[in-house]
């Protein structure tokens, strides 16, 4: 079937209201629909011009929920990612290797000491998985929306809602919403030039109301950067259309379709030692195939001596040329593709004054490859060029790839009923979803240049190591209601949803896979949710809430429980346990005037904990031993405030305090010791984050300087090895021409990441995390990076 047909489905069963589908609404512009959602539009409405207020901080809602708008995305460099927009909040961290956000192997983000794949992320209610690099189950945001067309983007950093179609939303939820098409013709574009041979543009094309409510937009975005260390370049094309038909009192129906193809070279995964011997600017050698050889070979001639066999590239000893100590201080190349279809239609249906149905039924497709060019996988001759000639002679490199392929489907629907003080809401979603993954071999040679290119999608394999498809039925329900007493100065609300994940794997054709295969279901029907609103005053407000949520399994070669040996599969499938949460807070929010305040503090029993030990170098690729290691106790406090100074002057600040610490020590099945965790903190979870964001905004000139601390993180589950504090600055000021003329609506603007050109460390656990010492996990983070952008609109 192809895409366009899936889509057609779509739109088919949106109409019809499936009965399985359940839940979250796609409406762009309009917040999901839960209790907590709906307070959250009007909070945003009452409290602040979105174009003016940096943070909205949550009014009304009995959860810590805060939320920035396209504005604010506006001010970061065009193309930033939506998530370095949201890095300023309290709890959040955020780690990338480039000035914008979006090389996906350096992309981490994590709440309260959750790690990426313990959180939500939806894009107008349509589930994104957990935005991991080898996304099994969604997609990243970079990749799901062009960032200059999100509207609004929410984060929870504790409860998420409980409608939310997520199965990973252990530790909070970040929830994208698109932009509305324009009700009047328009025409809006930018260009972008910067270091590193950036080049950027956009373009949207809105064709206002067409007449009877129907309006949309098409837009276009491309990205094309050199990597600002090593050789080599990371693009990318995006294309997405909307359509909004208002149907009156009736509703309305809105369809999307978005599509990205991105490819980009990797950065070199770095270790202390490589830090120290080479510096951080140590890269690939995309640029020196020679070199690569050479260095190949000498590793291989260097094992063979340590097993006293025969040296298979004689004349080239086994001394690394000058500079390289190992094998892994550079590889020739690596990369990452993936191309996406994401489409979706949603029938918001007004059946009566108190009662509304809200359905959305979506579809997504996705190519992806993984590629590292590799000593440790030798090509022998008879292997195949990309045209399918035939390689004569071995080489001592070899293309090792892992592929992907995403097709899923699902549906998403709210029934709200709404009388006189009381809401009451019940959904579901359903979503099934074939994940095919295979780890093959391609051929390289052993000449002067390279014969294969990781910019493209590879083809004819000599070798396919295991090739898997994996099938994930997911069925969720949700009930809530909502009571609002004594003129709704006091809020109640209180629910609870269910979720039964089943994971199926099998092998294809006729591989060497040591991987398992099978069926594992995880289930809890009863997860509950409640939380109360109080307003002392008209100026404060009191809330506090509780939580459950269960993370599902996930189907795949390289996480999860399929991600090991069929007897380490056998052996856990009986008395592995999927993670939970539950999650308590409570807090203060104020405004007066000018100023408007939030305080929480959190405590998080987080049980069940799953760990994958790596066993060797991630190059390598062994399978991973998966085991249920105990508890995570977590406690904290996150501050933030915004102040408008004077008219067009606003400040943020936050202030975050988080404690996380591993509860147990990991042991084996027999109860032998294997790694002394208990009290130790939990890896990559920052103690103090202080954030804080200027902003000027008057008669056309913009200007924006913000500052992010961190203190240290470890990457050892021991504790023993560390990266230091640091605080980045980024900053940009712009001008937009005001009244009639040529230049009306013209704007041009300079921004610089990293202004103090820090030199840090940014993403740990590339390579996973190991129990003690140094470990080839690191990314360096991109130095000061300059840009200036043109804008205009018609």
């Amino acid at each position: 079937m192809t895409i366009v047909h899936r889509l057609m489905a779509g739109v088919a069963l949106a109409t019809l209201s499936i009965p399985l589908a359940a839940h979250a609404q796609v409406e762009p512009a309009a917040p999901t629909a839960t209790a907590d959602a709906t307070a959250a539009a009007a909070a945003a409405a009452d409290d602040a011009d979105s174009t003016k207020d940096i943070v909205v901080l949550g009014f009304g809602q009995s959860r810590q929920v805060q939320s920035v708008t396209a504005a604010d995305l506006a001010r970061l460099t065009p193309g930033s990612s939506p998530l370095k927009a949201i890095e300023k909040l309290p709890g959040v961290n955020f780690q990338a290797a480039d000035p914008f956000g979006a090389y996906e192997w350096a992309v981490r983000i994590s709440l309260r000491g959750f790690n990426q794949n313990q959180l939500g992320f939806t894009l107008d209610g349509v589930p994104l998985g957990d935005m991991s690099y080898g996304n099994v189950n969604g997609l990243h945001i970079s990749r799901a929306i062009i960032s200059e067309n999100v509207a609004r983007t929410e984060v929870a950093q504790g409860a998420g809602a409980l409608g939310t179609a997520s199965t990973s939303n252990l530790g909070g939820t970040i929830e994208f919403f698109s932009a509305m098409p324009h009700d009047t013709a328009a025409i809006t574009g930018s260009g972008t030039y910067g270091s590193d041979n950036t080049y950027r543009a956009y373009a949207r094309l809105d064709s206002g109301d067409l007449g009877g409510g129907l309006k949309g937009y098409l837009s276009y975005a491309y990205l094309t950067t050199d990597k600002w260390k090593g050789y080599g370049s990371q693009r990318q094309h995006q294309a997405n259309a909307k359509l909004v038909q208002d149907l009156g009192s009736l509703g309305s129906i809105s369809a999307f379709l978005n599509f990205s193809d991105r490819r980009e070279q990797d950065y070199q995964d770095l270790s202390y030692d490589i830090i120290a011997r080479r510096g951080l600017r140590d890269d690939n050698i995309a640029n020196n195939y020679p070199l690569a050889l050479q260095i190949a070979k000498v590793f291989q001639n260097q094992v063979a001596a340590a097993s006293k066999a025969a040296q298979p590239w004689p004349g080239y000893g086994t001394t690394f040329p000058a500079g390289f100590g190992t094998v892994d201080d550079a590889y020739y190349d690596a990369g990452g593709l993936r191309r996406d279809y994401l489409g979706g239609v949603t029938f918001d249906a007004h059946l009566t004054p108190e009662l509304t149905l809200k359905t959305t039924t979506y579809y997504h497709n996705n190519r992806g490859q993984g590629s590292w060019i590799t000593p440790y996988s030798p090509t022998p001759a008879g292997a195949f060029n990309q045209d399918g000639s035939v390689i004569t002679a071995a080489s001592p490199l070899g293309f090792r790839t892992t592929e992907y392929r995403i097709k899923r489907f699902g549906g998403i629907s709210t029934l709200v009923y709404e009388t006189g003080p009381n809401r009451f809401e019940v959904g579901g979603w359903y979503e099934n979803n074939v994940f095919t993954q295979a780890r093959r071999f391609y051929g390289m040679t052993d000449t002067t240049t390279p014969n294969r290119d990781t910019l493209e999608f590879q083809q004819n394999p000599y070798r396919t190591q295991w090739d898997g498809k994996y099938g994930t039925d997911t069925l969720q329900y949700h009930v809530e209601d909502t009571l609002r007493l004594m003129d709704e100065r006091l809020v109640l609300n209180g629910g609870w949803k269910g979720v039964r994940v089943t994971n199926r794997a099998i092998m294809l054709g006729d591989t060497t896979s040591p991987l398992a295969t099978g069926q594992i279901t995880a289930r809890d029907l009863f997860q509950p949710q409640a939380g109360v609103l109080f307003k002392l005053t008209p100026a404060a407000e009191l809330f506090a809430d509780y939580t459950e949520n269960m993370r599902a399994f996930t189907s795949s070669a390289t996480t999860g429980p399929f991600s090991t040996t069929q007897a380490g599969f056998d052996a856990i499938r009986g008395q592995l346990k999927p993670e939970r949460s539950k999650t308590a807070e409570g807090g203060l929010r104020f405004r007066e005037g000018p100023f408007q305040a939030s305080a929480v503090g959190y405590y998080v029993d987080f049980s069940n904990r799953l760990l994958a030990f790596a066993n060797g170098a991630g190059i390598i690729g062994n399978p991973a031993t998966l085991n249920n290691v105990g508890s995570v106790h977590t406690y904290g406090a996150e501050l933030s405030a915004n102040y408008r100074i004077v008219t067009p002057i606003s400040l943020f600040a936050s202030y975050s305090y988080n404690h996380s610490t591993y509860a147990n020590d990991v042991r084996n099945a027999q109860g032998v010791l294997l790694v002394a965790t208990n009290g130790k903190m939990v890896v990559d979870t920052p103690e103090h984050m202080v954030k804080g964001e200027l902003v000027f905004d008057q008669d056309g000139f913009t200007g924006r300087v913000g500052a992010d601390y961190m203190s240290k993180r470890y990457f050892t589950y021991l504790n023993d090895e560390s990266v230091a504090p640091r605080v980045l600055v980024d900053a940009s000021i712009g001008y937009r021409f005001q009244g009639a003329g040529a230049l009306h609506g013209v704007a041009i603007e300079g921004s610089v990441t990293n202004l103090t050109d820090k030199r840090y460390i940014s993403t740990i656990g590339s390579n996973g995390f190991t129990a003690s010492g140094d470990n080839q996990t690191l990314l360096a983070g991109a130095p000061r990076q300059f840009f200036i952008s043109l804008k205009k609109g018609f």
